[in-house]
């Protein structure tokens, strides 16, 4: 592999609807068999699967890079949280059961948590290999087949995912991988024997998804955009909730969902709090990806960083201030020139109604807005049709557990931002969508329960 800034890697043909049918008709085949093995059986396949993509890391790692445009550094966290989701998920394998419940008369009843059969998993271009990983480990693990759509910006690395699943000893066709855009989507959404729908992605998109799936009654897990809050306290230590507020906006050019981009600051901070974020941003290395010292790369297309030029010329219009960065990148290498680079950029000056603090922009534009009374920020905070994350920095142990009490949002960090443990749930509310990855709590979601009575004795028939 090599860095080609601007120029198509490889082209790949959109899969049809032939081609979704037979993508779903060997999954189902493949169901067949893998439902029926026990939990141990499929734990051991899953660990198998996650110790190849462990040995293979930098490889996987490089190849997520050039598919994405993230950093080296950031893609090998991203491959270690995908081994460590599918270890996660093999060690539930075996536990999975449902409950017996004494009846009268020594009748009794069960519950069997059984597979849905064959999952649909669509990926977004940000976490092409992580998101895969995060929907297929549950998935497989309570016995489910799924088939996948990457993003056709970021089509590669997903492919290599299926192949490590069958060098792990799936069955043929367990995890299948279609190729293509809105219409494969459709054809995914819309197939007959397609049990359950996994999106991640944006809210409109999210919408159709979900008016698709609801004509054929099949459940949607939606995890989709957001305008997180990051409020700092001024009792924060002030090292830590600038780095926080780093990590809340710029990873992955900030093209994360869950970013923390609407900053409140507390006004009797606010001055010293920007002058080191703005003095840290500015020092934040731009360039290749592939080098150990790039902690930013490039954005994912033409298309989308114009897009996020646009919100931040919009955002001066409005009265923002730009206090650094904004402005497109080039490189000194010259291999580099069409790469997709910009400046991160903080915004000051920003008011509740502008719309670089309403919108998602998916981009590495961070703005800050003063605040002066808890309740005031947890209002402003809350103020918004997403509800994905939220983020708390202070030293008030009372305060921090108060606040995120009081934000409506799926996932909140107390003294840090980002941080996706596989342990925990991962998920939204209101337009950020529903359902959850990762944690006990996907389980849930790919998965449906049986009840079965059983009479020891003569039916008491009424008729």
């Amino acid at each position: 592999f090599k860095m080609c800034p601007g120029r198509v890697l490889c082209k790949l043909p959109c899969s049809g609807e032939k081609e979704v049918d037979l993508a779903v008709q060997s999954a189902k085949a493949a169901f067949k068999i893998w439902s029926q093995m026990s939990g141990m059986e499929r734990c051991r396949v899953m660990l198998e699967a996650a110790r190849i993509i462990r040995e293979q890391r930098e490889e996987i790692a490089t190849m997520e890079t050039i598919n994405n445009g993230k950093s080296i550094f950031e893609a090998r966290v991203d491959i270690d949280v995908s081994w460590q989701c599918l270890e996660y998920y093999a060690g539930l394998a075996g536990s999975l059961a449902g409950e017996h419940i004494q009846l009268p008369g020594g009748s009794f009843g069960y519950t069997r948590r059984e597979p849905l059969g064959v999952c649909v998993g669509i990926g977004a271009w940000n976490y092409p290999f992580q998101i895969a990983c995060w929907k297929s480990g549950p998935a497989l693990a309570c016995g489910n087949a799924m088939v996948f759509k990457p993003s056709p910006f970021t089509p590669i690395s997903v492919v290599r995912l299926a192949e490590i699943f069958t060098e792990a000893g799936v069955p043929k066709g367990l995890f299948n991988v279609v190729q293509g855009g809105v219409a494969t989507g459709q054809f995914l959404c819309q197939h007959p024997d397609v049990a359950k729908i996994s999106f991640t992605g944006s809210v409109p998109t999210g919408v159709k998804i979900m008016e698709m799936a609801a004509k054929g009654i099949k459940p949607v897990t939606l995890e989709l955009g957001g305008k997180s809050p990051l409020i700092i306290f001024s009792d924060a230590d002030l090292d830590n909730a600038v780095k926080g507020a780093l990590m809340a906006n710029f990873l992955t050019q900030g093209e994360v969902c869950c970013n923390g981009t609407r900053v409140f600051v507390e006004r009797k901070i606010l001055d010293t709090f920007t002058k080191e974020v703005v003095k840290r941003t500015q020092k934040i290395k731009i360039g290749d990806p592939l080098l150990e010292d790039t902690r930013m790369g490039a954005l994912i297309n033409r298309p989308h960083l114009n897009r996020v030029q646009g919100f931040i010329k919009q955002a001066k219009e409005q009265g923002a201030e730009v206090l650094c960065g904004g402005d497109l990148y080039v490189p000194d290498d010259p291999k580099l020139k069409n790469g997709y680079y910009m400046r991160p950029c903080v915004l000051g000056n920003c008011k509740d109604d502008m719309t670089c603090v309403k919108e998602e922009i998916f981009g590495p534009v961070m703005a800050i807005l003063p605040f002066d009374t808890e309740e005031e920020v947890v209002e402003r905070a809350n103020a918004t049709k997403f509800g994905l994350a939220g983020g708390v920095f202070t030293r008030d142990i009372q305060k921090a557990h108060r606040v995120v009490a009081a934000l409506k949002a799926g996932m909140c960090f107390i003294n840090n931002y980002n941080v996706s443990p596989v342990e925990l749930p991962f998920g939204g509310y209101k337009s950020s969508g529903f359902g959850r990855e990762n944690g006990r709590a996907a389980i849930e979601y790919y998965s449906q329960l049986k009840t079965v009575c059983v009479e020891m004795g003569d039916v008491e028939s009424v008729f």
